[in-house]
């Protein structure tokens, strides 16, 4: 299976510019964790996540009106291609613990966005083994955090 049969086409981005509240405001109407950021040409710069709100805006104190997203944002970020194998895009996302993988075409324009969702509607085609095998791995603890308990 492709990753364009799975993928979510549906996809909301933002520029660098846009403020920490408008983006959270986008996550809540839109009911996404997860909003590419994207230049002029609608390329991928980077990812902002629910998880970058908390720890790089609240948990220090910056102005969610004021801060552009550019100063918080995500921007190594793993992606993939429509024409790539699921088994691939599954791989990654377990390996490196990622939850939601965006979807770029050769050009680095955004087109879907891969998600845990996606996988589990899917278990059927992709396997109910394998998706709670990748499942498992982007949940499961590392040595760091199970010390950190």
């Amino acid at each position: 299976m492709k990753v364009k049969e799975c993928m979510c086409n549906e996809v909301f981005s933002c520029s660098p510019s846009t403020t920490v509240y408008d983006a959270a405001k986008i996550m809540q109407t839109k009911h996404v964790g997860c909003i590419p950021v994207c230049d002029n040409q609608n390329c991928m710069i980077g990812v902002i996540t629910d998880r970058d709100l908390v720890l790089r805006c609240i948990a220090n104190d910056k102005n969610a009106k004021d801060t552009p997203i550019s100063d918080i944002m995500t921007t190594n970020v793993w992606t993939c291609k429509p024409d790539d194998e699921m088994t691939n895009a599954q791989s990654k996302m377990g390996n490196e613990q990622i939850r939601r993988l965006p979807v770029v075409d050769n050009n680095g324009k955004v087109v879907g966005m891969l998600t845990l969702g996606d996988l589990a509607k899917n278990d059927m085609e992709l396997g109910q083994d394998e998706v709670s095998d990748t499942i498992n791995s982007i949940c499961e603890c590392n040595e760091e955090n199970k010390n950190a308990e």
